[in-house]
């Protein structure tokens, strides 16, 4: 049954549903790029691992300081606006990645990256919790699962070029392009948000905030790790487990297709386990993957890792943007906005942690145990934590 004969309430849904999948494909195939020019960079300008982590804090740095005022910025100009404004310094971002001659002008360009990067996956997840609601069925692991898509096509395409000898300059503005295209055409399909309740008394807005705090905390941990497996897989394939440069890259796409697996069967698992189980369920199987990725750090084995480190952290993300979208009193683009400030504080910094302890450790192996607690600890306290269970 074609989409043109659906009826139009049901038609402007699913309309909306793949204009949110193209966005968030979009978005996981620009931080591929990002995660896997980080050894090109390293190279391209001598980097240790201690300046490497000033890069990545840079970009950690622009969505520090525009966390904040791009919730704001998402509720008041709606967050279809949002999505199309913000895709236009994101993907000239990536686009120049390769341009600057030095490596003191990369950082400002960081900087300005880690900014878009903020408020297009801001924007972009506020408006996925909208089609959600609108499509009267869960549909927030799927459209997550277009991001770990994305990343997963992303890799094994800039490592197939890699290895061809395709200039990175072109991968990046190539992966630029396509995104502002993906943006530019879904963008008259996104949803208007629906009116914004209002808390009806101080008691009830402290309570939602304190909700809102407790889902944060937990988005951030797992945003820890997964952000920790985006930008450092490509540098411990090569450097610990010893693999061969054009398997480098296999890292990344390991564990974005357990995460792009893991995602695409989240909403039925979801709907027939509960979120709680779910959650706790998925924290182990993260725990067991990368805990088996650091103990035997041979390619076969890391790529095995990689992937059920995937599968565990593939549903928490959603399942924390769903629970902040059902807060009651809170507009569901605010509760994600202001998750989302806490969770990718957390993707952000959390490589940059990890980096500082492989310095001061001399083993990157034992700056990723940090990816190991944090998963640890939402698998053993997260069901009491997680205050809904969406079905």
């Amino acid at each position: 049954m074609s989409a043109a004969s659906l009826p139009l309430p049901v038609r402007v849904p699913l309309r909306s549903r793949f204009a949110c999948m193209a966005l968030f494909f979009a978005s996981g195939l620009i931080y591929s790029t990002w995660g896997i020019h980080i050894p090109t960079i390293r190279e391209r300008f001598g980097l240790s691992d201690a300046t490497l982590s000033l890069a990545m804090f840079a970009v950690a740095g622009g969505a520090i300081l525009a966390m904040g005022p791009v919730g704001r910025w998402v509720v008041r100009v709606g967050t279809a606006r949002a999505v199309k404004i913000a895709a236009w310094p994101f993907a000239l971002a990536i686009a120049s990645l390769m341009l600057p001659p030095s490596f003191a002008t990369l950082l400002p360009l960081l900087l300005i990256f880690g900014i878009a990067n903020a408020s297009y996956d801001v924007a972009m997840n506020a408006q996925a919790a909208t089609v959600e609601a609108a499509h009267h069925k869960p549909i927030m692991s799927t459209l997550h699962g277009m991001f770990s898509l994305g990343g997963m096509v992303g890799a094994l395409a800039g490592g197939a070029l890699l290895s061809l000898g395709i200039s990175p300059s072109l991968h990046c503005a190539a992966v630029g392009l396509l995104t502002l295209l993906a943006t530019l055409i879904g963008y008259p399909h996104l949803l208007p948000e629906a009116p914004p309740t209002v808390s009806a008394s101080a008691d009830h807005a402290r309570h939602a905030s304190r909700r809102l705090w407790w889902i944060g905390g937990l988005a951030f941990l797992g945003l820890v790790g997964e952000g920790a497996m985006y930008d450092w897989t490509s540098v411990y394939m090569r450097d610990v487990a010893l693999s061969p440069a054009a398997l480098a890259a296999a890292g990344y796409a390991a564990f974005s297709g357990g995460m792009a697996i893991g995602r695409f069967s989240g909403d039925r698992l979801r709907a027939r386990f509960g979120a709680r189980t779910l959650l706790t369920g998925s924290g182990w199987t993260g725990f067991t993957g990368i805990a088996l990725a650091l103990l035997l750090p041979y390619p076969p084995v890391a790529l095995v890792g990689f992937t059920l480190m995937g599968l565990g952290a593939a549903n928490m993300v959603p399942l924390f943007f769903v629970a902040a979208s059902r807060i009651d009193g809170v507009p569901p683009a605010e509760g994600i906005a202001a998750v989302s400030r806490l969770a990718y504080v957390g993707m952000l910094l959390g490589p940059v942690l990890i980096g500082a302890l492989a310095h001061a450790s001399g083993s990157l192996r034992i700056g990723l145990l940090l990816v190991a607690l944090a998963i640890g600890l939402i698998a053993l306290i997260g069901a009491r934590v997680l205050p809904t269970e969406p079905h």
